[in-house]
């Protein structure tokens, strides 16, 4: 099995990877509801595309902070405001 058919959150480490396999485990448990067993494995596996997804959101809010500067052009971190 090569690398890039892997399932899980470390097959690919983007967060667009992680929320289309979420959306993925969604539509796959709506269509049909599988076995309990296997609805406990999509669980795992949605917690941790969720810890990828919230991983990559907290470093992308602190990049934004760095990046943000003040009126004299000093750099200066200001919080992150959710719109």
């Amino acid at each position: 099995m090569s690398k890039t058919s892997a399932k899980g959150p470390d097959s690919e480490g983007s967060i667009e990877h992680a929320l289309g396999r979420l959306e993925s485990i969604v539509e796959e448990i709506e269509k049909t509801p599988p076995p309990l067993e296997t609805l406990i494995e999509r669980y795992e596996e949605g917690m941790k595309l969720l810890q990828v997804c919230r991983e990559k959101l907290d470093a992308a809010e602190k990049r934004i902070e760095i990046i943000t500067h003040s009126g004299r052009g000093e750099p200066a971190l200001e919080p992150f405001e959710e719109s």
